[in-house]
């Protein structure tokens, strides 16, 4: 799952998953304007197993966050310092042909910007945890269906829509970006309800680890600054930690 080669960086022309856009507007007699993204709200599920008192995360490859960590590592581009007029002996000076983004050439490739080439990093630049979640794109399942749907595909739980607890819903992150909203849910599952191996739709291009974080590291899980994992993780372990941890009378590690 951590192999990642072949990378190429295209324009993005159409899609069925984000809708670029310009809004032109005036606030307090100022004129503005701002570029911002269309796209799915989506729902995501906090999972607790009730007999081995573990979370259960998914981990993926995000390609975004892949090349942004990538973008991080890049050198400054080389300062290029000529004097006006200095001719190359024998012939004139012609430019280097530019590299095209995304070509790679085995342990190294051109970054997004300027064309700079940089090491390549290894696919975990790229993984992150992330609470079992999905798109809200089936305009006939409601959003517990579709959070249902998302636990058995991702997880391998089959879970009645009933057990599933709606904790709250919010903006989800980027709002400059993007102003799709996330429905957020709990669900207690038992080994009992485990009828898969989880792991995503294969014929959707998914490819996803089911991942056990244990209820008494939670809290250090959430705040280790080293382990990529998405704010809905934070947000969750806390929420449980306050709502459902005196309930069970157990600790969460805090």
């Amino acid at each position: 799952m951590e192999q990642i080669n072949d990378i190429q960086v295209v324009p993005c022309t159409n899609s069925n998953y984000l809708k670029p856009f310009r809004v032109h507007y005036s606030q307090n007699g100022t004129k503005k304007s701002w570029d911002f993204m269309r796209t799915h709200d989506s729902v995501s599920v906090l999972i607790f197993n009730t007999s081995s008192h573990c979370f259960i995360l998914v981990k993926q490859f995000r390609p975004a966050v892949y090349m942004c960590e990538w973008e991080r590592t890049k050198e400054p581009e080389p300062a290029v310092q000529a004097a006006a007029g200095e001719e190359v002996e024998g012939a004139a000076a012609t430019a280097a042909p530019e590299t095209p983004i995304g070509e790679t050439h085995q342990d190294e490739a051109v970054s997004m910007a300027g064309g700079v080439k940089t090491p390549q990093p290894p696919g975990t630049a790229g993984m992150t945890y992330e609470l079992c979640a999905g798109l809200v794109d089936k305009a006939d399942l409601s959003l517990e269906e579709i959070a249902r749907q998302e636990v058995l595909e991702e997880c391998g739980y089959d879970v009645p829509v009933a057990k599933l607890r709606r904790i709250t819903s919010y903006s989800s992150s980027g709002v400059g970006v993007t102003g799709a909203k996330q429905t957020m849910f709990y669900a207690e599952v038992s080994d009992e309800n485990r009828v898969g191996e989880g792991g995503g739709a294969p014929e959707e291009g998914e490819l996803i680890e089911v991942v056990k974080v244990p209820l008494h590291e939670a809290m250090t899980f959430a705040y280790d600054e080293s382990i990529p994992k998405t704010m809905g993780v934070i947000f969750s372990f806390i929420w449980f930690h306050n709502n459902m941890s005196p309930k069970y009378k157990i600790s969460t590690n805090v």
